[in-house]
């Protein structure tokens, strides 16, 4: 089975590209089928990693940032997929 895990927050002001640079240079103790990080307006950073495993797997999951650099709680859904065999 696939497993997604989707970690999304959002930054202070002004501090987009700080998040978005934390969010790459973090490191899992695993490693993921596949990654990616994306932005959106607002100072939004997600990251999706992708994994070989049952849905309740305890899996790595990025941190919350700290010092401040975000506005709110990290937001993280699970998914798994729909189109497995």
């Amino acid at each position: 089975m696939t497993v997604a895990l989707m970690w999304e927050a959002r930054a202070s002001e002004g501090r987009g590209e700080e998040l978005l640079a934390w969010a790459r240079a973090q490191e899992l103790p695993g490693r993921p089928l596949r990654r990616e990080t994306f932005r959106a307006p607002q100072d939004r950073v997600l990251v999706i990693t992708w994994w070989d495993a049952p849905y309740d797997a305890d899996l790595p999951e990025l941190p919350d940032p700290e010092g401040g650099l975000v506005t709110r709680a990290v937001h993280r859904w699970r998914f798994e997929s729909a189109d497995a065999g």
